[in-house]
C-alpha cells in the first residue's frame, strides 16, 4: 500500500469510530478503577501509556480518581509513573492535589519522582501546606 492510498475505515491518519469508542471505554475503566477489566485490555495489547487528547495517561486518570490498586497494576504493566500531561502535570502531583494517600504511596513505590512536573508533587504539597507529604518526599 502506498502512503497516498486511503486506509480502510476512513481517511489516512484519522482513527475510526470503533477505535475511538474503545479508547473512551479504556479511559473510563481507569477513571472508575475497574482494574481487572482494564488489565485484561492491557494484557491483550493496549499500550500501558495510552494517552487521551489532553495527554492524560491511564495512570493519571486512575491516580486522580483515587484508585491505588489500578495505579499499581498499570505500573506493573510498564506504565510510566511520571508521564506528564499536556499541562505538565504528573500523576503524583494530581494525587497530592486530591489528597489520595494510598495512590501517592503506590506511585512512589512505582518509582514516581516527587520533583517531576509543573507544578511538581513537592510544589503541590507546599501549596497546600501538607507537611507530612513533604517529609515523605524528603523535601523541606
Amino acid at each position: 500500500m502506498s502512503e497516498h492510498e486511503p486506509t480502510e475505515g476512513g481517511s489516512q491518519g484519522a482513527p475510526d469510530e470503533d477505535v475511538i469508542e474503545l479508547a473512551t471505554k479504556i479511559f473510563d475503566l481507569a477513571r472508575q478503577g475497574e482494574t481487572e477489566t482494564l488489565t485484561a485490555y492491557l494484557d491483550a495489547g493496549v499500550p500501558a501509556n495510552l494517552t487521551n487528547d489532553r495527554g492524560d495517561t491511564l495512570v493519571m486518570l486512575a491516580a486522580y480518581h483515587g484508585h491505588a490498586t489500578t495505579v499499581t497494576a498499570l505500573l506493573a504493566r510498564g506504565a510510566e509513573a511520571d508521564r506528564a500531561n499536556d499541562r505538565g502535570q504528573t500523576p503524583l502531583a494530581g494525587a497530592v492535589f486530591k489528597g489520595e494517600e494510598a495512590v501517592i504511596r503506590a506511585l512512589l513505590a512505582g518509582g514516581a519522582d516527587p520533583g517531576a512536573g509543573t507544578p511538581s508533587a513537592v510544589d503541590t504539597a507546599r501549596m497546600f501546606a501538607k507537611a507530612d507529604l513533604l517529609e515523605l518526599f524528603g523535601a523541606k
